[in-house]
This record gives structure tokens, C-alpha cells and sequence, in this order.
């Protein structure tokens, strides 16, 4: 009977997606985003619809996961086996078994790198396209003079529809214990101010409570709440009321945000395969949002308790017992719910760290140490050519043996593939000019 119905679910996502979208449009209200919808687009055409980032907090082994190095001496190559996929010829670990079965469906890049070493200001570089106000530290926390998180730009150049948030982050901003500075920079509007700051998402979609704030069945919107939503819009005409403030009324009426975040609605078995962990259970949002219209999903490696992705020490258990099993559960359930659905064409996922780790494994505590120099990312969907190797590393994975790709330069693929010039001038708030993002998009993964 569970499979059945599963099968029944299979056939009706592109259906949904379309009563979804409808919902997206149809909601009434006059939000700031709208006002600025005017400002300057891009000249090129939007390859996507919305973009789903993966973001592997902690900085992920790319010698363990994409860029298997079998020929290398042991300290270098480790005890992991790789395993091909069906992609002749491309190799990964052999702890991503139902991602190797996809691998015709996405791209890796191999020849990431950058030189900072340290967890915090490489995030600001990921998520704003732009190096940190205070580079190399894991001292310099979050402020307003931070450059905007892209999710910030996006939602002032090309929001998503009235009543839907352009950009949500979840499911917490990350941060890190070891850090002084605490939380990552690059997180939230910056400069920009904080009417445009990505939707946070703080609680834990796998806990059977999951809500989110302020969210409600709009069935169950009474005509009170309309007159009130009237006398806000009058107060607004009349003295500026906060845009925060509209924004959340903006939210509490929108059907599709509503229908989006009740994970309840998903079938049993569909949330089984994506893993019944926080991890998995947040791609699975993840995907619900695009399909209500979310132009920017950010999924950071939740707050686990035990360091994340950081695996200084005994490196290899934690991969293979804690973080590779679910991240393979999560990111394969997703492109594969995205390529049955069709969304996979207009949607971006895009699964990378801040930096990767030291090629040479940790003598007496089998762990590897921060490692920026070289590292991988994976890219899918949204016309990135599928079953391809981007780029090399060196026989040790050390160095790239191509050009290396920054973190800006994959932001400015998201910004390209999105339909925004990622160097159109922006001007800050003492009105000086600088780029969208300062990096060169990955053209050539395009086909």
C-alpha cells in the first residue's frame, strides 16, 4: 500500500509544482520587493529557476569524497575505497554509493581553492561572492558592514513572487564553537539593511513539532486579520512602517509558504528516503520551497553536536559512520525527486564547504587539518552539463592542476545561471561602486 501510494506521489510532483506556483502569484499585497523589482536585471537569460545550495559547514574531505586519490601513498589516500559510477571513467568514495549511481545527473569540480585557512571569513567568500572584511579569521563575526549575503542582492534585484520569501537559510546560521568570533560572516543583508535578510529557519525539520514562527493555515485567516493587514498598508503609505514588519504579513498570507514548510504533507516512505535525520529532512524542504517559488534555498550542515564536517581528528569514522551516509541520502533523494519532476532543468543545486583538508592524514589521531589550497564541489541541474569532471587536481590532491576556481567564482555561477550579470555595479550605502560578485562564472559548465 506505502509503495503504491509513493508511486501515485512520483506522478503528481509536477502537478503540484504547478497548483504551487499559482498559489505563489496569487497572493495579494504590495511588498518593498516589489518597489524594487525595477532595479537593473541582467541582460542575459535566466538558465534557472531557483538554486539550491549545499552548504558542507566545517570544510568536507575532498580526497575522502570526490577526488579519490588511489595512487597516491597511503597517508595521503587513506582507507577508503573508490568506487565508479555511471560515469566511465569517474571515480568517488565508496561511502557515496547512491550518489555514484547518479553521477550522469551532475557535475564535480575538482580544482577549488583559495588561500584562507581559517572556518569563519571563507563563508563571507561562499555566500556574498566577495572576501571577508577581516580575511583569515575566525575572530571577526557577523556585522552590518559585512558585505550582502547573495540571498540579500537577489531579493533586492530579482525577487521571488509577493508572499514568498526569495531567499531562506536553515537550518540555523552556522557558527562554530571553536571560533571567537562565534557566528560566520556573509549570513545575513549586511549593508543592505535587514528588510532583506534570507528567512532564517531555526528549528529542526526532522523533530515531529517542526513549525516555523509566525506561519499559520491560511484557511483560518479571519476577516480581522484582513482589516488589520489594511490598516498596516494605510500605516505604511503614511510613515514607512517597518518592512520587516510587511514582509512577515506577507508570509502569514501566502498558501504556498504555508503548504511548503508542513512536511506532513510528503508521504511516509518519501520522507524515509531522504533520511529521517535534519540533514535529510531539510533537502526535502529544500525542494518543497523551490516548487512554491523560493528563488534561493540555503541548507547549511546543521548544528550536530560534534563539530560538523571539521574532522581534525579520527577523520575517517566520522565520515563513514556520521556525516557521508546522510549527505548521501539527502543530496541523491533530492535530484532525484528534482529530475522526475522536471524542476531539475530550472533548478541549480550546487554541494560544497568552505575549504577541503590537508592531503596528508594526521599521524596518531588519523585526522586531516584545514586544507584551502584544493578542494571539490558538485553542480547539477539548470543546464550544467551532466556526468563531467570540471577542472583536476594534482596526483595528491594538494594543489589544483587546472585554473583554480574561488569561492566568488562559484557564486558568480549562481548568479549567472539565475539571470544576473555577476558584474553588474552595485553601489553600497556610502554610495561607492563595486561588482555584484566579485568572481567569473563557470561558463563552460554550461552546455
Amino acid at each position: 500500500m506505502q509503495a503504491n501510494a509513493c508511486r501515485g506521489f512520483q506522478k503528481t510532483l509536477m502537478t503540484r509544482r504547478h497548483v504551487l506556483q499559482a498559489g505563489a502569484l496569487g497572493v495579494a499585497g504590495l511588498t518593498l520587493n516589489d518597489v524594487l523589482s525595477a532595479e537593473p536585471r541582467a541582460k542575459s537569460s535566466a538558465r534557472a529557476r531557483s538554486v539550491i545550495l549545499l552548504f558542507m559547514w566545517g570544510g568536507p574531505s575532498h580526497i575522502d569524497t570526490w577526488d579519490p586519490k588511489p595512487e597516491a601513498p597511503a597517508e595521503i589516500r587513506g582507507e577508503f575505497r573508490p568506487i565508479p559510477t555511471t560515469v566511465p571513467g569517474l571515480i568517488i568514495s565508496e561511502h557515496f554509493p547512491r550518489l555514484a549511481r547518479l553521477a550522469h545527473r551532475y557535475a564535480v569540480v575538482r580544482s577549488m581553492g583559495h588561500t584562507d585557512p581559517a572556518h569563519l571569513s571563507p563563508v563571507h567568500h561562499l555566500m556574498t561572492g566577495h572576501v571577508a572584511p577581516t580575511p583569515n579569521s575566525d575572530a571577526a563575526p557577523a556585522t552590518r558592514n559585512d558585505h550582502p549575503h547573495f540571498g540579500a542582492m537577489l531579493a533586492r534585484l530579482k525577487p521571488s513572487p509577493r508572499g514568498v520569501p526569495t531567499c531562506v537559510q536553515m537550518p540555523w546560521q552556522v557558527s562554530h564553537p571553536a571560533a571567537p568570533g562565534g557566528t560566520a560572516p556573509g549570513q545575513h543583508a549586511g549593508w543592505l539593511g535587514n528588510a532583506f535578510d534570507p528567512f532564517l529557519v531555526s528549528d529542526d525539520p526532522n523533530r515531529p513539532d517542526f513549525r516555523v514562527a509566525g506561519l499559520s493555515d491560511t484557511s483560518a485567516v479571519t476577516a480581522h486579520r484582513h482589516d488589520l493587514l489594511r490598516a498596516l498598508d494605510r500605516r505604511l503609505a503614511e510613515s514607512g512602517y517597518d518592512a520587516v514588519r510587511q514582509r512577515a504579513f506577507d508570509l502569514l498570507l501566502s498558501d504556498a509558504v504555508v503548504r511548503a514548510f508542513d512536511l506532513n504533507r510528503e508521504p511516509p516512505c518519501v520522507r524515509d528516503r531522504y533520511g529521517r535525520n535534519t540533514h535529510g529532512q531539510a533537502c526535502l524542504l529544500a525542494r518543497r520551497l523551490v516548487e512554491a517559488g523560493v528563488r534561493l534555498v540555503c541548507v547549511n550542515w546543521h548544528n550536530d553536536g560534534a563539530v560538523f564536517w571539521d574532522t581534525h581528528g579520527d577523520n575517517f569514522n566520522a565520515l563513514k559512520k556520521r556525516l557521508m551516509p546522510m549527505a548521501d541520502q539527502g543530496f541523491s533523494a533530492l535530484l532525484e525527486d528534482l529530475d522526475q519532476s522536471g524542476l531539475l532543468d530550472e533548478t541549480l543545486v550546487v554541494w560544497v564547504g568552505e575549504f577541503g583538508r590537508h592531503p596528508k592524514i594526521t599521524a596518531g589521531n588519523a585526522g586531516r587539518e584545514h586544507w584551502p589550497q584544493c578542494y571539490s564541489a558538485v553542480l547539477a541541474g539548470a543546464g550544467v552539463r551532466q556526468g563531467i569532471v570540471y577542472g583536476a587536481s594534482d596526483k595528491i590532491g594538494a594543489y589544483p592542476a587546472t585554473p583554480p576556481i574561488s569561492p566568488a567564482d562559484l557564486t558568480a555561477t549562481i548568479a549567472f545561471a539565475l539571470g544576473l550579470d555577476p558584474h553588474l555595479e552595485i553601489r553600497d550605502r556610502l554610495d561607492r561602486p563595486m561588482p555584484l560578485v566579485r568572481g567569473n562564472p563557470l561558463l563552460d559548465l554550461f552546455g
